[in-house]
Parts: C-alpha cells; sequence; structure tokens
C-alpha cells in the first residue's frame, strides 16, 4: 500500500480531510431555503403499530405541540393530546373548517383543558389540508395521513418524521399564520 509521508501526506491528509468534511453544493432556488440534514424515519400505512406513531411521538413531548389537521377524529391523538397538556405541555391545534362532528365532544373536552387551545379556520372553499404537527421546536409530523382511525388502519398513507430543527421552525412560521388569522374560530373557553 501507497502511504504518503513527509510534507506530501500532511498536505494529502488535510486534503482529504477538507474533501470529507466540506458541505456539498447547497440547494439554489426554490429549495435554497429547506434543511439539508436531519433524522428522517419515514412509515407507511396501513400496518402493525401504524396507528400509535402520532401517540407514541406525542408522549415524548416536554414543552409544546403545534397540530395543524384537516381532521382530528383519531381518540388515540385526542387523549394522547390530553395527557401531553396534563404533563404541562403547551398544546395548539389547529383545524379545517370541515371538521366533522364524529369527534366534537372529544375536541370540546380538550379545547377546555388547561395548556390546550383549540381554533377552527373559518369557512371558506379553501381547505387548511395540512396533517402536520411539530413538537418542541425539534421535531415535525407530516405526509398524507390524517389524524383519524380510518387513517392508521385502512387508507394507504405515509408519515414522515423529520427531527430537525429547522423543519419544525419553518412549519411553525407557518403555523403562526394560520393560528394568527382574524377570522379564525375559537373552541373551548379560552
Amino acid at each position: 500500500m501507497l502511504r504518503p509521508s513527509g510534507a506530501a501526506g500532511v498536505g494529502f491528509i488535510a486534503a482529504l480531510f477538507a474533501f470529507l468534511v466540506t458541505p456539498g453544493p447547497q440547494a439554489a432556488g426554490v429549495l435554497a431555503p429547506e434543511p439539508i440534514i436531519a433524522g428522517v424515519r419515514l412509515f407507511y400505512g396501513p400496518g402493525d403499530g401504524f396507528g400509535a406513531i402520532d401517540e407514541r411521538l406525542i408522549a415524548g413531548a416536554r414543552r409544546h405541540i403545534d397540530l395543524a389537521g384537516f381532521v382530528l377524529t383519531d381518540h388515540g391523538v385526542i387523549d394522547a393530546l390530553s395527557r401531553a397538556a396534563a404533563r404541562g405541555v403547551v398544546v395548539r391545534v389547529y383545524l379545517d373548517s370541515e371538521e366533522n362532528d364524529r369527534s366534537a365532544r372529544a375536541i370540546a373536552t380538550l379545547a377546555n383543558a388547561p395548556k390546550v387551545e383549540v381554533r377552527r379556520k373559518a369557512p371558506s372553499r379553501d381547505l387548511m389540508h395540512l396533517k402536520s404537527y411539530q413538537i418542541d421546536e425539534r421535531l415535525l409530523r407530516t405526509g398524507s395521513a390524517n389524524f383519524s382511525f380510518s387513517a392508521g388502519s385502512y387508507q394507504d398513507n405515509d408519515l414522515i418524521v423529520l427531527e430537525s430543527p429547522q423543519a419544525a421552525a419553518r412549519f411553525l412560521d407557518t403555523f403562526e399564520r394560520l393560528w394568527a388569522r382574524p377570522d379564525n374560530q375559537r373552541i373551548g373557553v379560552r
């Protein structure tokens, strides 16, 4: 094996090190603001345990959960959010105006819990179609799966978990804009 020695060896090692630690080409244009490094977990359902992923993620929250959902009818997710709030986690839930009445009582109970605030988008022809939440400004859950029993049990869906402060921050910026709409409907006593 050929081994560089002396000044040539030091130069070779320095060049190799620089090559290995220098980031690759940065995204340009429309992709420029996207995070480049993230821990990514990808799940496809239906399947064993797919419906419980959200409950496990929410159970790990310590400070904040901001959830934007087209629907929220999965009582396991609603209960997990309630348990998080009982642990002192601040929970904000933003729903589309088309949210049906199947879980109205559970959502009203959630909305009246301490540390929880729920808002619904004002009725319009445009859907609030997100199925995402951020936890503690470090984790983003997104994908095609609604927060419903059928999404985890019967429907073909994906669920993507990004362990990335940058991705969580990007979502949180969007969430704050949605949350601040003046025509939102507040649910519960707050």
